[in-house]
């Protein structure tokens, strides 16, 4: 919890040291771990009062925390020319990750391996889309910084 939000504070206080073009992507990336220690905090908590997984929290934290870092992966990208489109493509394979990896840990156990599968699936296309599809093509061809951006 306090590495999160120590990162939260760091990105929010340090957002006027970098150029205007990566202002919007630094501030997503202080949401992103500030939204995260929030629901760490929660968890811990549920953790320590039912000695149980917080699954419920768990996947609260990603379904907002997930499309979030796919804005993240737009943001640095869009300097080199990448299109909204990509943006909502990968927000959609994240929430439809998500939504079916709950339905198969807490909603529909007993069919763990078919929503577990879609999941993997959707999972399996946000992968190759940033590693090896549009994206990394995209930062191969802009090269410098939102190429190291894109590596982290």
């Amino acid at each position: 919890c306090m590495a999160m939000m120590a990162a939260s504070a760091f990105f929010f206080l340090s957002l006027n040291q970098f150029d205007n073009k990566w202002r919007t992507s630094v501030l997503v990336s202080g949401l992103i771990t500030f939204i995260a220690a929030v629901h760490y905090w929660y968890m811990r908590d549920y953790w320590a009062v039912n000695m149980e997984s917080p699954t419920f929290f768990r996947y609260v934290d990603w379904i907002l925390t997930v499309p979030l870092m796919c804005v993240e992966f737009y943001l640095i990208l869009k300097v080199a020319g990448a299109k909204s489109s990509l943006m909502w493509r990968l927000i959609g394979l994240s929430v439809i990750m998500l939504v079916t990896g709950y339905f198969g840990e807490a909603v529909f156990p007993e069919q763990a391996a078919l929503w577990g599968g879609i999941s993997g699936i959707a999972y399996f296309i946000i992968v190759y889309d940033i590693w090896l599809g549009s994206a990394k093509k995209l930062a191969v061809a802009a090269g410098g910084d939102i190429l190291k951006a894109h590596k982290i």
